[in-house]
């Protein structure tokens, strides 16, 4: 996961569920990752694996830890991410179900500070401002408000660009 819930209420106040929180730091992971066309891989951190049993079987010492987010690829059954659980020498288990597979390829993925502080912003504006979105203005009495125009030319994944400008230095182009 991009980063945890925990680390995400460092940042933010917020009175919505940790569930919703993780649902939603998912989700942003998943369409950072689609958009940049960018996997955010430590490919120095990647090893061959065998899953027994939930059980990942590394040859050489395994170079994750608890918490790391890995991806899986060159799997029949088990492609993208998971997070690691419980760590040993040479075995390490992840939180999500798994299905059994022989020679699977596993990638420590990481992402930059600017990336995180990216998602807290979009966090922080998705709870502050999104059901304000589609009132361009608002006028009681002598009060008068205006927000922003969320218009095509304004936004981008659905958040205003100005608050998606962090990703165009992770842009990998598309072949």
């Amino acid at each position: 996961m991009i980063m945890t819930v925990k680390e995400l209420r460092t940042y933010i106040t917020t009175d919505e569920a940790d569930a919703v929180l993780e649902a939603k730091l998912r989700a942003l992971e998943l369409l950072i990752r689609k958009h940049t066309n960018n996997n955010f891989q430590k490919r120095a951190f990647r090893r061959s694996a065998d899953i027994v049993g939930g059980l990942f079987l590394v040859e050489a010492l395994t170079p994750f830890e608890a918490g790391d987010t890995v991806q899986i690829s060159e799997s029949e059954y088990n492609e993208g991410l998971y997070t690691v659980k419980e760590v040993t020498d040479s075995t390490f288990t992840v939180a999500e179900k798994i299905i059994d597979e022989r020679d699977v390829l596993v990638t420590r993925v990481e992402y930059p500070m600017d990336i995180k502080m990216g998602i807290v912003n979009m966090l922080k504006w998705d709870i502050e401002n999104r059901d304000k979105v589609g009132i361009q203005s608002e006028t009681l009495s002598r009060h008068s408000v205006t927000y922003f125009n969320m218009d095509g030319d304004n936004s981008a994944l659905g958040y205003p660009k100005s608050l998606c400008g962090f990703l165009m230095p992770y842009k990998k182009a598309r072949f």
